[in-house]
Order: structure tokens, then C-alpha cells, then sequence
């Protein structure tokens, strides 16, 4: 597909059609790079999106507690104090 730039105020812009926004989960925000071929468009992700609803729905389920028992060490007897 080939589109052009078009005046956008003192910017320059495109139009994306909807079937390619679509296709490419397009959402805001969005990064802009320069790469060798011209610019890139692509979302910004969060690694961490949807955690937080997760561990509601593990604690919900009662499995929200440690993977292994803690393992004490020197640093916990010497360094700490418990209140």
C-alpha cells in the first residue's frame, strides 16, 4: 500500500486506514523510530500489563502465597532486627 504526507498544521502526517490499525493492534501510545528503511510505528508495550489482575484472581483462588519455603541466612540473624 502507498500513501502520501499530508499537512497536518506545521506537521506532516498519514492516514492509516482502519483495516491496517486493525491488522497491526495499533493503540495509544505509539513510538516513533528512525530505521534504515524509513520510519517505524509500532506500539508501546507493557511487560506488565495485566499482572496485577492476575495475582487478584491467584489470591481469589488461594494460591498466592511463596513457590518455596524461605531459606534463612546469616545476613537475617545478624543484620535485621523484627519489630
Amino acid at each position: 500500500m502507498e500513501t502520501r504526507l499530508i499537512q497536518i498544521g506545521n506537521s506532516r502526517g498519514i492516514r492509516i486506514p482502519k483495516a491496517l490499525v486493525e491488522a497491526a493492534r495499533l493503540d495509544a501510545p505509539l513510538r516513533l523510530r528512525v530505521v534504515d528503511s524509513g520510519l517505524l510505528i509500532e506500539r508501546v508495550n507493557d511487560p506488565r500489563a495485566g499482572w496485577a489482575d492476575a495475582a487478584r484472581k491467584l489470591a481469589d483462588r488461594g494460591h498466592d502465597g511463596l513457590l518455596d519455603d524461605p531459606v534463612p541466612i546469616a545476613f537475617d540473624a545478624s543484620e535485621w532486627e523484627w519489630k
